[in-house]
């Protein structure tokens, strides 16, 4: 099983003792995403922000929670066979985890690659597959964790701090 940590600098030490703590959740919310759903696809992500927003949290770091859950959210439709996708709200972070049923990354560098894309055509005439999904990401997170290999689910966290 390969694995991908990126961090933002400033944020390290912080989300590793929260990890290390294992916090239980303020909220919990739960979807199902279901393979080259394009119709529903964006449909958690709007559901976590709204949430969100509800609970009075920086619009800005509501626009970053937008762009990196909508990018795993389209992942998990385009180029799996379905998965789920959990938010863990805390007081001070919002925890994402989504799990795919695969198939998988063959490599998970390659895949961080902006411009790489594993996309079939039907996921192109969508729109989609540009291979930038994996990079914005890791741009608008504080943590992305990935964890996959070639013909297995697929985990991704993601951690945004409030």
């Amino acid at each position: 099983m390969a694995e991908y940590w990126t961090f933002k600098e400033d944020k390290e030490l912080a989300i590793k003792e929260f990890l290390n703590k294992s916090a239980e959740p303020e909220m919990t919310l739960e979807f199902d995403i279901k393979v080259k759903d394009f119709i529903n696809a964006g449909t958690a992500s709007s559901s976590i922000k709204l949430t969100l927003k509800k609970l009075g949290v920086d619009p800005q770091i509501l626009r970053r929670l937008a762009i990196a859950c909508y990018e795993a959210e389209i992942n998990i439709v385009a180029h799996s066979n379905g998965g789920k996708l959990y938010a863990f709200i805390h007081n001070e972070l919002i925890h994402l985890k989504c799990k795919d049923e695969g198939p998988g990354l063959k490599d998970i560098e390659q895949a961080m690659v902006p411009g790489w894309s594993t996309a079939d055509d039907l996921v192109r005439e969508m729109g989609f597959g540009a291979g930038l999904g994996l990079p914005n990401i890791k741009k608008n997170s504080d943590m992305m964790h990935i964890e996959s290999e070639e013909n297995s689910p697929t985990l991704l966290e993601i951690i945004i701090m409030y």
